[in-house]
């Protein structure tokens, strides 16, 4: 049998979400504010976490947040429900990991569509081989992406990446997302930088793609070249671009392995873990 894990500080509503799980032959379990919730996902390991955002201790973003940053808690399909229906709550909900979120009042098919489309992504996630993936949209924003990068590093923390490590892939997801916004969205609101992270065995794989036209990273004047990494800057200054130019010559230099799509639009980023030291005497 199934279970739920009902994130709620309404009794009664609780006790309704419970009542129509109890329908398709979930077993429900209960925690009345955030800190019961995430000690109980860990312990319990439910299929399916449905969280309530307006708690009387930790919200439920943050709940969201530390139960993808926890290795043992990291696949658990998380449903946001709540009233807050606006549009910015709900990116806030998908950037923290959260694998559907349904205002109320919401009908019972919704609620278990919603459920089952979260817990497709953790059959696809096994079927993988992987062991964590977070998948959040941005707004072309600068200031969003520290927030959201600070978020996703407490991911790469999960990894035996050290702590050196985990700052090179820090600063590589900022340069290459900041030229997302910047080169590939031209800073439109309207298109979004996609980033996902995927945790597997020996590596980490980040993927960040934005909604632009894409670009010959050969043909790229503005940018700094390996053979002469200066020879742009007066490019960059005739064309009246801020100082910089130096995101994929920093990135090469942070990561195992950079791969572009062939429409230059997307690029994935790779650090594989160190391997562990032999056992002494062998």
């Amino acid at each position: 049998m199934a279970t739920a894990l009902i994130v709620e500080d309404h009794p009664e509503q609780a006790r309704l979400v419970e009542r129509i799980l109890g329908l398709r032959g979930f077993n429900a379990l209960i925690a009345e504010d955030g800190e019961t919730g995430l000690i109980m996902a860990q312990r319990r390991q439910p299929d399916v976490v449905l969280l309530d955002l307006m708690l009387p201790d930790v919200n439920g973003f943050d709940v969201c947040r530390r139960l993808r940053s926890d290795r043992a808690t990291m696949l658990i399909p998380v449903v946001m429900l709540t009233a807050l229906d606006d549009r910015q709550h709900r990116m806030h909900g998908f950037r923290v990991g959260a694998n559907a979120y349904l205002t109320k009042p919401y009908g019972v098919d919704e609620l278990f569509d919603a459920i089952e489309a979260a817990r497709g992504w953790r059959e696809s996630m096994l079927r993988q081989a992987l062991q964590g993936e977070i998948h959040v949209e941005l707004d072309s924003e600068i200031t969003l992406l520290k927030d959201l990068n600070d978020f996703l590093m407490n991911v790469c923390r999960t990894t035996p990446l050290s702590n050196d490590q985990v700052m090179q892939i820090r600063q590589a997801v900022m340069e290459m997302a900041q030229n997302a916004i910047e080169w590939g969205n031209q800073h439109r609101s309207d298109r979004l930088v996609e980033i996902t992270y995927r945790v597997h065995r020996d590596r980490l794989e980040i993927i960040i793609r934005d909604q632009g036209s894409g670009f010959d990273r050969e043909a790229l004047p503005h940018a700094a070249a390996p053979d002469d990494p200066f020879s742009h800057l007066d490019v960059r200054d005739k064309l009246g671009l801020r100082a910089g130019g130096f995101g994929m010559l920093i990135c090469q230099g942070m990561v195992d392995e950079m791969r572009y799509n062939r429409e230059g639009n997307e690029v994935t980023l790779f650090k594989r873990y160190p391997r562990p030291e032999p056992a002494s005497g062998s």
